[in-house]
């Protein structure tokens, strides 16, 4: 049975090499003269040349402008997100909120034990009130030091002057100018002592902003406005500087994210129009508000992200999305499918008829895949295009077209 398979599929190969490259010979072994076909070319038999050209069959496509949108598969994303978190070492007091829950901006989420803190803060504040009442007794110090200067200076110049006229004594100078620099000395530690206590003040202050600040922590509270993705901390739960109050997530508006291929990157505008269609089937509208101007490393492509409006909160973070960017128009026209072929180089395009019915290849750039067909640039703005043959033959050969509606 193997052998007559093999046999029979040999036969097959050997028919097919006749039947494609021994055509002319295997039509004059059937009794069609090829030399016929010259007579035809001259014009002495073109129903012969007529029979002899391979039949197909072509629209006349007229191109038409479209929206040459940025097609792209993303997802939708929580237009915010983030993990509120405590900053200080306490228990839970406060009854615990559950996930799916609306929360203002400014909401308490969870509350902490005080425990001894305002005990501490009471205590900072008297001893910087403490301080400060320091204050009026290093001014008067002050204040003093400087009249003994001043008294100081009197008596030094007096001294001097009786000296020179020979009515005072030596000694007497002296000890003025002794006084004199007990006197600066004086002053000088009267600033010193001024600026300590003003130094404890400012010390006593800080101590009070700080425990003011460890109180502040102790009520954790929603930073903006939308929905708890996860419960609050429970009542009596340990909280640690980094542990879990709440996950707070804001989905109006919402974000579509998508990645652009470097080589339509171009043609995407921060500010254009786009849409999108969820996988649940709802149609979307919104604006470009990002394009990366990094591509990813891997895929080499940039992150697009286009903000919708989402009032009613009924678009729900990581849903599949089929978004659609407006870029500016172009000609175009819309095959099915089926036409669109491949020539020698491997290289995508479409078979023509041209002058004389003669076959061509021309090369074209998918813009859009549809449910009605392909819409594809780079041709005339007229052209005869096959749609049923076209495997069958190659640039040069002649054909017999026969046309068909291009809404067909």
């Amino acid at each position: 049975m193997r052998l007559i398979s093999f046999i029979n599929a040999l036969l097959v190969i050997v028919a097919l090499y006749f039947l494609v490259f021994e055509r002319d010979s295997l039509f004059a072994f059937a009794g069609r003269d090829d030399a016929d076909a010259p007579a035809a070319a001259e014009g002495e038999n073109p129903d012969a040349a007529a029979e002899d050209a391979v039949r197909v069959v072509a629209i006349r496509s007229q191109a038409r402008e479209i929206d040459s949108a940025v097609l792209l598969r993303g997802e939708t994303q929580a237009n915010r997100q983030v993990e509120v978190l405590a900053e200080t070492t306490s228990t839970v007091v406060s009854e615990p909120k559950r996930r799916g829950a609306f929360v203002e901006s400014g909401d308490l989420l969870c509350e902490l034990d005080p425990g001894s803190r305002p005990a501490s803060l009471a205590e900072a504040m008297a001893r910087k009130l403490e301080a400060e009442s320091r204050i009026p007794e290093s001014e008067a110090r002050l204040e003093e030091a400087h009249a003994l200067v001043a008294e100081a200076e009197i008596n030094l110049t007096a001294a001097r002057k009786l000296s020179e006229t020979g009515f005072g004594s030596e000694t007497r100078r002296i000890s003025s100018e002794a006084a004199m620099s007990s006197a600066e000395a004086g002053i000088k530690s009267a600033e010193a002592g001024l600026e300590a206590t003003r130094a404890g003040i400012e010390a006593a202050a800080a101590e009070v902003e700080a425990a003011q600040r460890e109180i502040n922590r102790l009520t954790i509270d929603a930073p903006f406005r939308g929905l708890l993705e996860s419960d609050t901390a429970e009542l009596g739960s340990l909280m640690q500087p980094g542990s879990l109050c709440a996950t707070v997530i804001q989905l109006d508006p919402i974000k579509l994210v998508g990645f652009v291929p470097e080589t339509e990157v171009n043609r995407v505008q921060v500010g254009a129009e786009a849409s999108a269609q969820l996988v649940t089937g709802r149609q979307v509208e919104g604006r470009v508000t990002f394009l990366s101007r990094s591509a990813d490393e891997t895929t080499r492509t940039f992150e697009v992200e286009i903000t919708v409006p989402n009032a009613d909160l009924t678009i729900r973070d990581g849903q599949t999305a089929t978004i659609r960017i407006a870029a500016e128009g172009a000609k175009a026209h819309l095959l099915p499918q089926s036409a669109l072929t491949l020539n020698n180089e491997g290289q995508l395009g479409v078979r023509t008829v041209g002058a004389g019915n003669i076959v061509d290849f021309a090369p074209i750039r998918v813009l859009r895949d549809t449910a009605e067909g392909v819409w594809v640039g780079g041709l005339a703005e007229t052209v005869d295009i096959i749609v049923v043959g076209q495997e069958f033959v190659i640039r040069g050969v002649t054909v017999a077209p026969t046309y068909q509606e291009a809404s067909q």
